[in-house]
């Protein structure tokens, strides 16, 4: 009968770290399609609705530009670069109540 050999020492060790490779790798992805999922999830969850008091935002038309309006704390905001659309739109009013606040 013949003997059947042993994997040598540095076989043993080549292929733990090719299985832990594959396990960071796996963790890895599995982190990152988790924390997509996570931001998706929150996204969701506060997606046109009041920072202030949580309720539903709707949108509303101001000199041409699309803002975002509480009906029930009347918060009024705005996304990014809807405040300088409408100062351009609004005429002098709104430019010198933001500068005010510059």
């Amino acid at each position: 009968m013949t003997e059947i050999e042993k994997p040598s020492k540095a076989e043993d060790e080549y292929f733990a770290r090719q299985e832990l490779e594959r396990r960071k790798q796996w963790a890895a992805e599995r982190a990152a399609k988790m924390a997509a999922e996570e931001k998706l999830r929150l996204k969701e969850l506060h997606f046109m609705k009041c920072p202030k008091c949580g309720m539903d935002l709707h949108t509303i038309e101001l000199h041409g530009v699309k803002i975002d309006r509480c009906a029930s704390c009347d918060g009024t905001f705005f996304d990014k670069g809807e405040l300088e659309q409408v100062m351009q739109r609004g005429g002098g009013f709104f430019a010198r109540l933001v500068s005010i606040f510059h």
